[in-house]
């Protein structure tokens, strides 16, 4: 569980990173719901962790806020390209 964490949640880095280098706005349209994706499931793995109660609560709080604010933010971006 803990690599798969760590996976998607890397996931986010590397792919948003490739939205910065893509060619064309559809290519970055593609990569960012790649990016909303990945915040997604690292959004179900903490809710696993917190089920399974490995991290205490302060934490698990922590970390699905700033998940929840990425996917607001990638979403509102998404749109954005959506529209061009």
């Amino acid at each position: 569980m803990k690599k798969q964490i760590i996976r998607s949640s890397t996931s986010v880095a590397a792919n948003y990173r490739a939205v910065s280098r893509a060619r064309s706005e559809k290519e970055k349209f593609v990569k960012l719901c790649i990016v909303v994706e990945k915040i997604d499931e690292t959004q179900l793995w903490l809710e696993i962790i917190e089920e399974l109660e490995y991290l205490s609560p302060e934490k698990i709080i922590h970390l699905k806020s700033e998940c929840e604010e990425l996917v607001e933010v990638m979403t509102k971006y998404k749109f954005r390209l959506s529209q061009l």
